[in-house]
């Protein structure tokens, strides 16, 4: 009796451990505290979305306020030239502050927005060709007349690409709506 229990416990701790390592990975989501700051900042321009900025943020430092590149800080990696142009205290306490989500999510909208029209007439879809310009500069982006061939740059457009379903998902469970049908980059 008891090496048929012994062998039992081990079959079900195999298949636990086979359960663990294959389930799916769980969907990203928007962290609580920040929601309704993403949800504002999707309101700057009809181009934005919620999914489309938090797929964003999830790939600029993966909601770290506190992440630091070396070349790029806070939740949403802007660069300090950047910033000087762009940051703003849309958080109201005194302070233009890229370490803080509350004014560096509103910027990065507010700066994804410029992106877009700068990118206008450019061939392409427009999301993407915004998401490159934040990650390699409007003037890359203009002077490729496209995404550029930057590795890093395409890498960036397309890891957000795959993460805005995913923040359509959630974020549609997270709201207690359903995600618009297709939801993708353009939208």
């Amino acid at each position: 009796m008891g090496l048929a229990l012994g062998v039992v416990l081990v079959v079900a701790a195999g298949l636990g451990v086979v359960w663990w390592l294959s389930r799916p990975p769980a969907l990203p989501a928007i962290p609580d505290q920040y929601l309704v700051t993403v949800q504002l900042a999707a309101r700057t321009c009809p181009e934005l979305s919620v999914p489309l900025l938090a797929a964003q943020l999830d790939a600029e430092s993966q909601w770290d306020p506190r992440a630091d590149s070396g070349r790029a800080q806070g939740i949403a990696q802007f660069r300090p030239s950047t910033w000087a142009e762009w940051g703003k205290d849309y958080a109201g306490d005194g302070k233009a502050d890229v370490w803080n989500p509350g004014d560096a999510i509103p910027a990065q909208g507010a700066y994804m927005c410029h992106l877009f029209k700068q990118v206008k007439g450019i061939p392409g879809d427009p999301t993407r060709l915004a998401l490159a310009a934040y990650n390699a500069g409007p003037v890359a982006v203009l002077k490729a007349r496209g995404i550029p061939r930057i590795p890093e740059t395409q890498n960036y457009v397309n890891r957000i690409d795959a993460l805005i379903p995913k923040h359509a998902q959630t974020y549609a469970k997270q709201t207690g709506t359903s995600p618009a049908p297709g939801q993708h980059l353009a939208q």
